[in-house]
């Protein structure tokens, strides 16, 4: 057989060879864990052998993995790690839930006021979604999975909230759909590690039950996650995407769930003001009911509704009102308060008052 002849059938044997190469490559992938994934998402690289291994070694995911590590160090600076201590010194006495109602994805926040928790509820309107396929995307175009990293986190980073009208427009048109992708980052970057991800719904008993198709419409559909912290504390996090006003809220089982949990330690910043609102009146009833404890800017619970015989009731910070977007809700019984006690300063900012010398945080704790 002449080379002429010879040479179709090597390139023919070779070319089949690496196809069955990247075809075993893609079918290894398929396995990556949920940690590998949040790793990737997060910049920061998988675990030894992981699939997504040969991610971590692009261009693209360098330059990714600098621009996170130069900003949560920066907000681990001028944010996180004051909370931190002021939890630390305030929070003495904790439970084993934390609800954070109106939260969206951000785990950031609860895991920096309540770290020591071991069951996680987090509820918003955003859908739960899933983790995004990694394996199954050309690396190529890994670049614009980044860019929707850190368009996604962008406000939350600077100001500590998200913007939900930008959020779901980026959850429509991008690869990361709905809530799951952002709080495995968020995980990852918090030095979780992520054990398991499932889906699941809640029937109007209350009752957590699997969710066979992660991203159906449901009242009170999510996503469950499972991890452990450094020292090896297992914990789970539930994100739920309901309606909380007092149609949704009265028709799921999602308070049912919540209340079987025991009594909680909650958080609420950047809610839009709506538990001011007698149609959230179910859902803020719930947490006065319901919690051991709650942290919270004056978007949560309004001050007039803490019974002072069953409430102690230490503001911090600065009060100087609601943002002019929301001027309605200006609290005369909080300012009262605010100069009475001679609120001490804070020297991180949370909600809509971001700055610190604006922030103002109460926390109540049940008599």
């Amino acid at each position: 057989m002449t080379l002429q002849m010879r040479l179709p059938v090597t390139v023919t044997a070779i070319f089949l060879a690496l196809a069955f190469a990247f075809s075993g490559v893609a079918s290894s992938a398929d396995k990556a864990s949920p940690d590998d994934v949040a790793r990737i998402l997060a910049g920061l690289k998988p675990s030894a052998g992981s699939p997504l291994a040969a991610l971590a070694e692009d261009s693209a995911f360098a330059s990714h993995a600098r621009r996170l590590d130069a900003s949560w160090k920066s907000l681990d600076q001028r944010q996180l790690s004051k909370i931190r201590d002021w939890s630390k010194a305030n929070l003495s006495k904790r439970q084993d839930t934390a609800y954070y109602f109106f939260s969206g994805p951000d785990y950031l926040y609860a895991d920096a006021f309540l770290p020591d928790a071991t069951t996680y509820v987090l509820a918003g309107l955003e859908p739960a979604g899933v983790l995004p396929d990694l394996a199954g995307l050309q690396r190529r175009s890994m670049s614009g999975v980044y860019e929707e990293v850190h368009a996604t986190i962008g406000s939350v980073m600077s100001y500590s909230f998200f913007i939900t009208k930008d959020m779901k427009e980026k959850m429509r048109s991008g690869v990361l759909r709905g809530n799951a992708p952002i709080i495995a980052v968020f995980l990852a970057r918090a030095g979780k590690t992520i054990t398991g991800v499932s889906h699941v719904s809640i029937n109007a008993e209350g009752k957590e039950q699997p969710l066979e198709k992660p991203e159906a419409a449901g009242p009170a559909n999510g996503v469950k996650f499972t991890f452990t912290s450094p020292g090896g504390k297992s914990h789970t996090l539930y994100y739920f995407s309901t309606n909380l006003a007092n149609d949704g809220a009265k028709s799921t089982g999602f308070l049912k769930f919540c209340q079987a949990l025991g009594p909680a330690d909650s958080f609420v910043k950047s809610a839009s003001y709506l538990m001011h609102n007698d149609s959230f009146s179910t859902v803020r009833n719930f947490l006065l009911e319901h919690s051991a404890t709650i942290s919270q800017d004056d978007s949560g619970v309004p001050v007039r509704f803490f019974d002072d015989a069953k409430w102690t009731l230490k503001p911090y910070g600065n009060y100087v009102g609601p943002i002019s977007l929301f001027s309605g809700n200006y609290q005369g019984k909080l300012k009262d308060l605010f100069v009475k006690a001679k609120a001490p300063r804070i020297d991180f900012g949370i909600g809509y008052r971001w700055r610190p010398s604006e922030t103002n945080l109460l926390l109540a704790i049940k008599k």
